[in-house]
């Protein structure tokens, strides 16, 4: 038996919605023939492309055999033939069309942040939580074989116990003068929802969450390294938003451990590691370091014993005493998360990643930012429906 589900997709000509959403995981879903259930249900997508850029729309609707666009939001979303609303705009326009769709009684797959406030994230998890609707948010980072690698090795008890992470994130975003810059201005204006803190501690939060525990105590210092910058007209702007974050989270894990946190966040430094992003965990069996790709591990019976000696040159090729633990081979994280969350609403049964959680990701940027203003570790408090 076959049926398909009819997507709103809406922020599709943005760069994250085309590519990663559309271009990598819907598209390949439907070309694929859907998702099968475990009852044997295949389960087929059908994207119905929603923005205000009707000439783009038309464009890739074109170029990708997609039969349906929109330019009125509020209509798709209420018509009632659509089964699931996907957003990928930006967030100052998320809160609006999410509890819209919500109070058509869609099904909700949203980007992050999941709103610009709190205030506004915990409204829409419970409004999605009261009109019994399947609710997701995009954790794709917990979906690449990288981080999967180190929740199996937590899971198989490789560390013993952890002591600390690391993460380290980030690459040059170029200012616009000599070179063009490669991420929207936007991004650099606090007013329009920009700033790194904003961006990327909802996605902190969730992999604390998916390979430590709940996030406790936050530190953070915030910086704006660059002050002005070149728009997409080629006019100078003041950047207002911080382009650089460097965080200390308190995490308790699930056995009770106290878990130290340091993530660096940085669009001023240039890349020397493997990835742009790696964390690295430490615990009394051992370590790993970990990409969204790759993972290397060092166990305790193969750490050498360094000794400190500036005077004289150090013997040891550290790089090389690691030993590859790659062993996963994944398909997009994107891709993945969007089929498992496709048989959640086919099957009626809660997605793991909700608005719920996509509400503690907005918490913690709220209190990252906080924490920098105030110049003091906050704690983190629960978050009760």
């Amino acid at each position: 038996m076959t049926r398909t589900l009819r997507i709103a997709m809406n922020g599709i000509t943005g760069r994250m919605g085309y590519r990663q959403h559309l271009v990598r995981s819907i598209l390949p879903i439907r070309d694929q023939g859907g998702v099968t259930l475990e009852d044997g249900t295949v389960v087929q997508v059908e994207p119905v492309l929603v923005g205000r850029n009707e000439a783009r729309l038309r464009e890739i609707a074109a170029e990708h055999g997609i039969e349906q666009i929109s330019t009125d939001t509020d209509g798709c979303m209420t018509a009632a033939d659509i089964d699931i609303y996907f957003d990928a705009q930006a967030t100052s326009r998320r809160f609006t069309a999410l509890s819209t769709a919500i109070a058509a009684g869609k099904h909700i797959f949203t980007e992050k942040p999941t709103a610009e406030t709190l205030e506004q994230a915990i409204k829409l998890a419970r409004l999605a939580k009261q009109a019994g609707v399947i609710d997701g948010v995009v954790h794709d980072k917990l979906y690449l074989a990288g981080l999967v690698k180190l929740r199996h090795l937590i899971d198989d008890g490789f560390f013993g116990r952890i002591l600390s992470t690391r993460g380290e994130f980030g690459y040059w975003v170029w200012e616009g003068t000599d070179v063009p810059a490669q991420r929207p201005s936007w991004n650099y204006r606090a007013e329009d929802g920009g700033g790194m803190t904003t961006d990327m501690y909802p996605h902190w939060n969730y992999v604390i969450e998916g390979l430590l525990g709940q996030v406790k105590t936050v530190y953070t210092q915030t910086v704006t390294h660059i002050p002005e910058r070149i728009d997409e007209t080629g006019a100078p702007y003041k950047a207002t938003a911080d382009d650089a974050a460097y965080g200390i989270f308190q995490v308790t894990s699930p056995v009770g451990d106290d878990v130290l946190v340091q993530i660096n966040s940085s669009w001023d430094v240039r890349v020397h590691r493997d990835e742009l992003v790696e964390f690295q965990i430490d615990g009394t069996l051992g370590s790993a370091v970990a990409g969204l790709r790759s993972c290397v591990v060092q166990a305790r019976k193969d750490t050498p014993t360094p000794t400190w000696n500036p005077d004289v040159p150090d013997p040891n090729d550290y790089l090389s005493q690691w030993t590859d633990a790659t062993d996963t081979d994944l398909e997009n994280g994107f891709k993945l998360q969007w089929e498992e969350f496709i048989r959640d609403v086919a099957c009626g049964r809660k997605h793991r990643y909700d608005l719920l959680s996509g509400a503690r990701g907005v918490q913690l940027a709220e209190l990252g930012l906080r924490s920098s203003v105030e110049g003091r570790r906050l704690d983190v408090p629960e978050i009760v429906l």
